[in-house]
């Protein structure tokens, strides 16, 4: 979908995802609407879909485990694709966690639940691009997870507010897509899954 400057927010529906096209130096803004819920977000080059936002790439890049205000998300190809640029949120966000897929959720005995990996290739399927060869390791934004000194890591539920936000900056023309992440065999999500909301703010081209 594209969305304009003036257009109104685009409802991600719990358990859904939704694209946009956004075009170098837009803004987009996901807001949290009912608090506590975790999106998947994934960013592909508009031009070749074969480059990606790469969670493991940004992590070399900014030589850290979680992102920060300020900081650059890069692609496998070592581009910088986004620019996190503000936060009403706590700011804790995951770049460590896979998406939610149906292998997953087959493995806690739930084989036909939704799922983020699902998601993605519907929201893109939608935009033309019914054929993804990969589905990359999403920016899971207010997701929770601690590590451990001993290496393990916990599940903590989403900690955000009613209307809690995050902005990001294009990089370079690209397709975002965020999935309200469906998942409620643990708790990331507090109570269970609801919705998120993509608004398209001003370019500062």
């Amino acid at each position: 979908m594209i969305l304009d400057e003036e257009s109104d927010p685009l409802v991600v529906p719990a358990r859904q995802g939704r694209a946009v096209v956004l075009h170098r130096g837009q803004q987009v803004r996901i807001t949290d609407i009912c608090g506590r819920q975790v999106g998947d977000v994934f960013v592909y080059n508009a031009a070749d879909l074969s480059e990606h936002h790469s969670a493991s790439h940004t992590r070399t890049h900014t030589g850290r485990l979680f992102p920060e205000v300020g900081g650059c998300f890069v692609t496998n190809h070592r581009r910088p694709i986004l620019t996190y640029l503000a936060d009403t949120s706590p700011g804790v966000h995951d770049m460590l966690i896979a998406a939610c897929d149906p292998e997953r959720y087959a493995a806690l005995g739930d084989p036909i639940h939704a799922s983020c990996a699902e998601n993605l290739l519907a929201a893109m399927a939608a935009l033309g691009h019914p054929a993804l060869p990969f589905i990359p390791q999403p920016i899971n934004i207010f997701m929770r997870v601690r590590p451990a000194e001993d290496g393990s890591l916990s599940w903590l539920d989403a900690a955000t507010a009613p209307g809690d936000s995050i902005t990001f900056r294009a990089e370079m023309d690209c397709i975002l897509v965020v999935s309200a992440c469906p998942q409620d065999h643990v708790v990331i999500n507090g109570d269970g899954p609801t919705p998120l909301a993509l608004s398209v703010l001003a370019s500062d081209n």
